[in-house]
């Protein structure tokens, strides 16, 4: 706070708190740059009453997301993380026939709920294995369906209808516990649920639930409602959830490249040329 009161910009990162009194207690501060395409952990509308230029990191971390995300999904439907740690506790004795057998990934219907740059990114992958695509976003992307071989449907649909559901929408106040209690009751017992968006788009609580009751089959998780998590967290005592430390953009390349677009943004800024990639105009 005290650096910041006399800041002409800010560079920060997601688990940086950009709020209304930090806002309000700043005497020259002119841009902040945030190292994320999201930027919930700013306050917006303080942030345009004090005309104070908010930028992203877009693009630069499509593709490296989209990876970790299929990555996720595949790790989860395969049982990776359970078959590794089977080794590793020296519990393999013998081969059996459905020994950690997971799931197929190969045609089974994907639910993208958020089909932005990294939803379609994502909707790619999925072509590749021969999946069948739902998606629900708040426009609707004529453009994209045939390209991607993908059909738009309302959420409730998808989340009957998919075999394995992926949260990439952004968190706002329409967002907040969009994975909830009744989200989860209509998924299909088989479901498997990705979250890589952010942890306040689901209800812990209800996916704890839904996962030890085998209302569905597991979760794949890079992002949690409050981070970081602890060890002892009830998503990290499931056998059927992978949790990750929120890396979906975790390359060496791609974080370089979010870095220098931060301080293309501010370098540009204060040459007079403007911000690369505004949030708002």
């Amino acid at each position: 706070m005290k650096e910041t009161k006399q800041a002409d910009g800010i560079v920060c990162m997601l688990t940086e708190r950009i709020d209304k009194e930090l806002l309000e207690n700043t005497h020259h501060l002119k841009i902040i740059a945030n190292m994320a395409v999201g930027y919930d952990n700013i306050d917006i509308e303080v942030a345009k009453k004090h005309n104070i230029i908010v930028t992203n990191t877009p693009d630069v971390l499509t593709e490296t997301t989209a990876d970790l995300t299929f990555s996720l999904l595949m790790a989860t439907a395969r049982r990776m993380t359970e078959a590794s740690d089977y080794i590793r506790e020296d519990k393999w004795g013998h081969w059996s026939p459905f020994l950690l057998a997971g799931t197929d990934i190969h045609h089974k219907k994907l639910g993208i709920v958020g089909m932005g740059r990294i939803g379609e990114a994502v909707a790619k992958r999925a072509k590749g294995f021969g999946m069948s695509i739902l998606y629900n976003n708040r426009t609707r992307k004529y453009e994209k369906e045939k390209e991607l071989n993908a059909v738009y449907t309302e959420f409730d649909n998808l989340l009957s209808e998919a075999d394995f559901i992926i949260s990439l929408v952004p968190l706002t106040n329409r967002t907040k516990h969009l994975f909830n209690k009744q989200a989860f009751q209509k998924m299909k017992k088989s479901a498997i649920f990705i979250n890589v968006s952010r942890g306040g788009t689901m209800d812990e609580k209800a996916l704890v639930n839904a996962l030890k009751s085998q209302e569905i089959t597991a979760a794949g998780l890079d992002v949690f409602e409050d981070e970081p998590i602890p060890s002892d967290h009830p998503l990290v005592r499931l056998d059927n959830a992978i949790c990750l430390p929120h890396i979906g953009s975790a390359s060496i390349e791609t974080r370089k490249a979010m870095l220098h677009l931060c301080m293309e943004n501010v370098v540009s800024f204060f040459d007079g040329n403007g911000p690369k990639t505004p949030v708002f105009e």
